[in-house]
Order: C-alpha cells, then sequence, then structure tokens
C-alpha cells in the first residue's frame, strides 16, 4: 500500500460488538492491548502506537465504554478517548494550526511516549496501525458531533462498542458517518491541474477535491466539482484509488479526468490553480520548484501524481 489507511489488520471481529460477554472478557484478559487517543491524536512510541493495557493509569479519563478495534496480532485492540484530560500546558495556537507540530506528555505514559498528529505520524506507523489509528479517531469524530438523536433530539448513548448510538428515548439507532469525497487529476497533455484553498501553508498545492452530493455518482461528482472551481469541461474519468481519510471523516475516491481545454475560471472556493508540466512536477517532488511543494507523502493525491509521473494514469 502507497499511501496511508488503506491497509487492514487481523480482523475487526464485528461479531463482538455487541456481545457484552465477549467484551468483558476481552477487558479481562492481560494481552489486550487499549490505544489512548486524546483530541483526535494518538498516542505514539517512538514509530508505533503507544498501546497500554486496560487498567492502565492513563484510562481514568476516557469515556467508556471504549471503542471495540478487533484483533491484532493475538490481542484484543480497543481505542479509548482521553479527551477530558488538560495538560498542564497547551499551547492552544499550535492546536489551531492546518497541521498541529505539538505534542502532550501525559504524567502516567511510558518513557517517550506522546500524544501528536496523525498526519505527521501516519507515514512512520506500520500500515495496519496507522489504519487503526484512523478508524479510532474517525469514531471519535463521529461521536463528539452526534451526542443527540437526530429524530427526537434526546441524548443518545454509545452502543455496540462505539460502533452505534442509541436513542433511549425513542430507540432510533445510528451509524458512523462516511463522507464521500472525490479526488481527482485533472489533465491536459502533458499538463497537471494543482489548486490551492483558502488558509493552506504556504507553496501547498494539491489535486483538486469535492464532497459527493446525495444522488450523485462519483463521475458527476468529478464533473461537476471540477467545472464550478475552475470552469473546466472534463471527460474520460476513471476511478483510481480509495482512501480512508479521518479528518474528520472523508472517504476519498481518487479519479483522473482529461480536460478539454486549460482556461480557468476560479471561483471563491480556490485561492489559485495552475497548470504544472511534469518537469514541474519532478522540480516540486526533488524540492527545487520556487512555488510549489510535493504532495503530502502517504495521501492519495501523492499517491496519484506519482502515477501519472509513471505514465500509468
Amino acid at each position: 500500500m502507497q499511501f496511508a489507511f488503506g491497509a487492514g489488520w487481523d480482523a475487526r471481529a464485528a461479531q463482538h460488538r455487541s456481545d457484552p460477554t465477549a467484551l468483558q472478557h476481552l477487558l479481562g484478559n492481560s494481552a489486550t492491548q487499549v490505544l489512548p487517543v486524546w483530541r483526535g491524536k494518538p498516542h505514539l512510541q517512538k514509530d508505533c502506537l503507544g498501546w497500554v493495557a486496560a487498567d492502565h493509569p492513563m484510562l481514568r479519563h476516557a469515556h467508556r465504554p471504549f471503542v471495540y478495534l478487533g484483533e491484532h496480532y493475538g490481542r484484543g485492540r480497543f481505542a479509548a478517548d482521553i479527551s477530558a484530560w488538560e495538560p498542564d500546558a497547551l499551547d492552544r495556537t499550535a492546536l489551531a494550526m492546518f497541521t498541529d507540530t505539538s505534542i502532550q506528555l501525559h504524567p502516567d505514559a511510558p518513557s517517550g511516549a506522546h500524544f501528536g498528529e496523525l498526519r505527521l505520524a501516519m507515514n512512520s506507523l506500520a500500515p495496519p496501525e496507522a489504519a487503526l489509528a484512523a478508524t479510532a479517531r474517525a469514531l471519535f469524530n463521529w461521536h463528539r458531533t452526534h451526542r443527540y438523536c437526530a429524530s427526537c433530539g434526546h441524548a443518545s448513548e454509545v452502543a455496540a462498542a462505539g460502533w452505534e448510538r442509541l436513542c433511549p428515548s425513542c430507540g432510533a439507532r445510528h451509524y458512523p458517518r462516511t463522507d464521500p469525497v472525490v479526488i481527482m487529476l485533472v489533465t491536459h497533455g502533458n499538463a497537471l491541474l494543482l489548486g490551492r484553498s483558502h488558509g493552506w501553508p504556504e507553496r501547498m498545492y494539491s489535486a483538486l477535491a469535492g464532497f459527493i452530493e446525495p444522488g450523485e455518482t462519483m463521475e458527476a461528482a468529478v464533473a461537476r466539482e471540477v467545472r464550478e472551481e475552475t470552469g473546466l469541461v472534463v471527460s474520460d474519468i476513471r476511478y483510481i484509488a480509495s482512501q480512508p481519510w479521518p479528518f474528520p471523516n472523508s472517504l476519498m475516491f481518487g479519479c483522473s479526468a482529461r480536460a478539454s481545454s486549460r482556461a480557468l475560471m476560479l471561483d471563491d472556493e480556490l485561492e489559485d490553480a495552475r497548470w504544472v508540466s511534469r518537469e514541474e512536477v519532478l522540480a516540486s517532488w526533488a524540492g527545487h520548484h520556487p512555488d510549489i511543494l510535493p504532495a503530502r507523502k502517504g495521501a492519495i493525491a501523492h499517491y496519484m501524481i506519482g502515477m501519472w509521473l509513471a505514465g500509468h494514469v
């Protein structure tokens, strides 16, 4: 797998999610491991996830029940949201940045362990661990933003080991939300279209992207988004690959498309867009382009651009 979060782990073991006896047995097993997550940041130790035992003192801050992720390497795997913990010193400016480079050290954590931004760690983690962390982050994002029943407005409760929310008032069940997004390589001859959104870091450009609307196919979404953002008409739309992207809850569908011209008419969603030759993209990847940084390694945009450079798209 050449981009992050797309790998699997040994088993999701979904049959245990609604089995309280099985979950209790797993949590009582000394081999079971729990991943603490603080405000979307996984617990990290060197180039691995910082798993802890189910009775670790760090988890006294956790919301219950823990989210059951399944089994990996013969161990039950859970995740715990400990966002209620307040670090002694908190750099709120760093937390609000596009990429949060700050780390948080819990007093009960093992030496060298910390909470860190998943986007910065995704390439150093083993693929199954990156996928486990992404799943935990996405589920906690969903719980944080869907605390009330969409049917009656009553406060809902966590159910099925974190994979459902149940309304005790009307009985409605709610399931984790995943937002489908198209991300597309738009080409014209030897050139690739790259764009940047408002507020992105300086020199950061990437493939165009947008949410799929209700009643819309991936292909229709690609054509609509490109036309809305740049005025271009595209054809020969093809699917390449998909990537879970838990920032906050997206599933990215990577596609390619050919533009009928290079005449751009940008709307307000983009700060800039430009056609870039293969030579310019290669210079960017080598760190030699004065205006454009390479797409983030581990993101599907980087993977697709690499496929285009190699002549496979």
